[in-house]
């Protein structure tokens, strides 16, 4: 197992540990603080925060689940700090609509995603890693509460509000 050896000082295994799970903590990240550099940083800061700790890692959850525990609680901080509410401009920028549709339809499907982008950055950031990581990167209840160190209820609860709210939000989108 790579993270066994990358335990035992094996700096290869990191890396490719490193390698296997850049994308997906990249992408949670920048859902979660809404934009790329801010992502790129917590991501690294969690990478060294986790080779750091590796002799202290046990294998209760995987690596995976390990690191994303580490990525959401460094965001988590960051938007403690951070002053609300997020400026439009550092929200990233929504996927290119398909070129086969129309100019309308284009312009609509764009500013409806902008709307559920700013909907979602003006979550409780609790409610938003919830709800990205059970949404957006698929994890199960009990994943996401061992990654936040809540409970199930706590989780599933944060998700239910997360969705009403973002239900409100989209209603006019409707």
């Amino acid at each position: 197992m790579l993270a066994v050896r990358a335990r035992e000082g094996d700096d290869e295994a990191f890396a490719v540990l490193v390698r296997r799970h850049s994308s997906h903590l990249l992408a949670l990240a920048q859902h979660l603080l809404g934009n790329r550099a801010d992502a790129e940083d917590a991501v690294q800061e969690a990478f060294l925060s986790a080779w750091r700790q590796l002799p202290e890692f046990r294998h209760s959850a995987s690596f995976g689940t390990w690191m994303y525990r580490i990525v959401t609680n460094r965001c988590l901080n960051v938007l403690r700090r951070r002053p609300r509410p997020v400026p439009l401009e550092s929200v990233a920028e929504p996927a290119a609509a398909d070129p086969s549709s129309s100019p309308p339809r284009a312009a609509e499907t764009e500013a409806a995603t902008t709307a559920l982008v700013r909907a979602l950055m003006e979550l409780r950031p609790e409610l938003r890693a919830c709800w990205v990581l059970r949404e957006l990167h698929g994890l199960h209840y009990d994943e996401i509460a061992h990654v936040l160190g809540a409970s199930e209820q706590t989780v599933r609860g944060r998700i239910s509000r997360a969705r009403r709210a973002l239900m409100e939000a989209m209603r006019p989108w409707r």
